[in-house]
């Protein structure tokens, strides 16, 4: 059934995207779900073996996949990211990275059994964690923003480093051991890697410049991009092996750091690409390996060497380089630990595992099952364990899902506050204090600012945020940062206040089908829930039982109630929208906006109400 190549590219897709709806539905690390799917279509059932079945295009398939990700990774790398954490993030990927070659090469050398040259090759190798497991882990944890950046960094940067500290290793050791290697050989690698930082960073220059000035169509932009990532990729790696992974990452942050406006319009269009790749050759690379590989992971060497690897080598290189920096002990701590290897590692190990074993190197026959031991081990143990370290060293903002309000008013103040007694994260942003002074009376939490701009993200934490409600007082605009942040929050929890009734013909009912889910019922407009709160309509919370249901509650409400929202146990809350009517259980909490008149004697609850 799985004979043809396009066969073998549709499996692979289905598996690769399947696997990560999997593990976003069962809240699962995908990076474990991938190589699972691998390890069960390849070396277990034997469905396929993507490496003899691509033949010769498998090895360039895997290297422009993986300088794509990589280039997509260095593009979210702006040096106003790191403000205030520049030393730490400098110290590890320069002392923690020497630190963790040579502690990882000694401890190959000592545990593995495997020669001194075999060693420091791996040994630079396996400093790299890399934004193709790193990046889904930290979406999946919701780290606060410095350990994020943090990871995210040290994963991007260090990638290329290692490739290119074991290609310096391999070449140390041919010019110790082999007489016909010279001097020569040492001054040709370091400046093939000053010119893949060169041309990098030319590319990355030319790319902005033609953005800026105008020089290149939208609808040509981001194939332009790519065209030019690979080029620039296959360019540098002419010239010495992987040297063009160095050359993507050096253009990826010169582009970062231009701040060009048409890179934040292209990026969930990269974003996308990434993970279709991330997901395609993740199965390509488990499904190659082969059984023999497989059983050698289980050699009590391996083993050995993985574990220490794992509680040794990665916590102790990253508690000396950050020592009298600007972390706290849990930040060390969870740094410490994370350090989940991917697709870089499997492949540069490939390729070695070969050139080591051609040129007699003892012990070069388990550098695959070594690799493969590392990055499966890594990958369950840090991926299972982030989110769970992060909770307990308060590093996460797991927890209620928060909601961002953008406009201030009457009404959005009071939503916000109710918001904020029911321990929901909540934040209302605005351009101008005159519109916050509300906000800012009733200590609601306040950002004064675009939200639109770039600047926000770098200066605004939006992570604890998963909905927002436009609530401005011009249609057209809600209706742009609504669909602004479609991509990141996703439209079921993207929400606007109507500026005029749905029902009445205006101008603009274009805007009303292209923004976020109309909040509330028809004619529950901007004006005339502000009109409402300043006669004096409050907030109210009637929970459900099953003696009192929501058809007994709707029964019970006068015709000027308006349901605002439905609060369940679990901390799990929706808004009431005009589009799709929710479904109260027993259990749940409906807060609803009451008038004035409908006041009860004794400010509590009816018997029914209370019920559980």
């Amino acid at each position: 059934m799985f004979d043809s190549i396009l066969s073998h590219l549709m499996l692979i897709g289905v598996l690769g995207i399947g696997s990560q709806w999997f593990a976003w539905r069962f809240r699962m690390p995908a990076i474990v779900v991938m190589s699972v799917a691998g390890l069960l279509v390849g070396p277990i059932f034997g469905v396929m073996t993507p490496s003899e079945d691509f033949g010769t295009l498998f090895n360039p398939i895997i290297s422009v996949a993986v300088a794509i990700i990589l280039f997509e990774g260095s593009l979210n790398l702006d040096y106003r990211e790191i403000r205030g954490l520049g030393k730490s993030v400098y110290r590890i990927i320069t002392l923690g990275a020497f630190l963790a070659w040579i502690l990882g090469s000694l401890t190959a050398y000592f545990v593995a059994d495997l020669s001194w040259a075999v060693s420091f090759v791996i040994g630079g190798l396996f400093i790299v964690t890399g934004p193709t497991v790193i990046l889904p882990l930290l979406r999946q944890a919701k780290l606060k923003a410095r350990p994020a950046a943090i990871l995210k960094w040290e994963g991007v940067v260090v990638d290329p480093l290692g490739a290119l500290l074991a290609v310096f290793a391999f070449e140390i050791i041919q010019f110790l051991t082999v007489d016909s290697v010279t001097a020569g050989a040492l001054l040709l690698f370091f400046l093939a890697s000053l010119f893949a930082i060169a041309i990098g960073w030319a590319c990355g220059r030319g790319i902005g410049w033609m953005f800026e000035t105008g020089f290149v169509p939208e609808f040509l932009k981001s194939p332009i991009v790519f065209t030019v990532v690979i080029a620039c990729f296959a360019l540098a790696d002419e010239v010495m092996h992987e040297t063009g992974l160095l050359a993507v990452t050096a253009m990826g942050m010169t582009m970062a750091n231009m701040h060009i406006a048409s890179l934040s319009d292209m990026r969930h269009f990269k974003e996308n690409i990434s993970v279709l790749l991330l997901s395609g050759i993740f199965i390509m690379i488990t499904a190659s390996l082969d059984r023999d590989t497989l059983l050698q992971v289980f050699d009590p060497r391996i083993l050995t060497y993985v574990l220490l690897m794992l509680i040794v080598v990665r916590p102790l290189s990253i508690w000396l380089s950050t020592i009298n920096t600007e972390l706290s002990f849990k930040e060390k701590a969870l740094v410490g630990w994370i350090a989940p290897r991917g697709i870089v590692a499997l492949t540069v190990a490939g390729y070695f595992a070969n050139v080591l074993e051609q040129a007699g190197y003892p012990g070069a026959s388990i550098v695959t099952p070594l690799t493969f031991a590392l990055v499966f081990a890594t990958v369950c143990a840090h991926g299972f364990s982030i989110g769970a370290l992060a909770r307990k060293l308060g590093l996460s903002l797991e927890g209620k899902p928060g909601v961002i309000i953008v406009g201030g008013s009457s009404f959005t103040t009071a939503l916000a506050k109710t918001l904020k007694s029911m321990n929901i994260p909540v934040l209302i942003t605005d351009t101008s204090f005159e519109q916050l002074f509300n906000a800012r009376a009733e200590g609601v939490p306040y950002y004064r600012g675009e939200i639109l701009s770039e600047q926000t993200e770098y200066y605004l934490d939006l992570t604890p945020y998963e909905k927002l409600i436009a609530a401005t007082d011009k249609d057209s605009y809600n209706s742009l940062v609504c669909t602004t942040f479609v991509p990141d929050i996703g439209r079921n929890d993207i929400f606007q206040l109507s500026w005029h009734d749905p029902d009445k013909e205006h101008p603009d009912d274009l805007v009303l089908r292209i923004g976020g889910r109309i909040l509330f019922e028809k004619g529950a407009t901007y004006a005339e829930l502000n009109r409402k709160i300043e006669q004096g309509y409050y907030f109210v919370q009637t929970r459900l039982s099953k003696q009192y249901t929501y058809k007994t509650f709707l029964k019970d409400i006068q015709p000027d109630t308006l349901p605002i929202l439905n609060f369940k146990p679990t901390g799990k809350f929706d808004f009431f929208t005009s589009e799709a009517p929710l479904k109260p259980e027993a259990g749940d909490t409906i807060i609803c906006m009451v008038p004035p008149v409908r006041l009860i004697e004794s400010g509590e609850m009816s018997p029914e109400q209370s019920d559980e």
